[in-house]
């Protein structure tokens, strides 16, 4: 495991940041985020725009969706893997806390990892079916 832990490897570090992400862990989180870091949620997304640096990312999305959403989780399933990009299949589930309406839908991302750490994410998803979760 502690190969696993330590490895640079772009699906390595993107799987961390996974793990990391649904225990609610944001300092592990941003371990595996480079310092200048872009991260992009899709337009449409009710956070969406680019986030900058590992804190300004945990702030601005992971905190937020947990302001609005129980449960919020992003579990990734296959991942592609070229060079520095690593694509991942995955689907988010959670509840909206302001409507009750709970929400389980596929998304893409895309990461961008150099030196073993994430120098950009972005995110690909059905922005009308989280919309819908949201709306009473």
């Amino acid at each position: 495991m502690a190969e696993f832990t330590t490895s640079t490897a772009p699906a390595d570090v993107v799987r961390r940041q996974y793990l990391a992400s649904a225990a609610g862990d944001l300092e592990a989180l941003r371990a595996t985020l480079a310092p200048d870091v872009e991260w992009t949620e899709m337009a449409g997304f009710p956070l969406a725009g680019t986030y900058r640096t590992p804190d300004g990312v945990t702030a601005n999305v992971m905190e937020k969706l947990g302001q609005d959403w129980d449960s919020w989780t992003a579990h990734d399933d296959t991942y592609v893997v070229d060079g520095e990009n690593v694509v991942v299949l995955a689907r988010y589930t959670a509840t909206n806390k302001a409507t009750g309406k709970p929400i389980d839908i596929r998304v893409a991302h895309h990461f961008v990892v150099r030196g073993g750490l994430i120098v950009r994410f972005e995110q690909f998803v059905d922005t009308a079916l989280v919309r819908e979760a949201m709306a009473d």
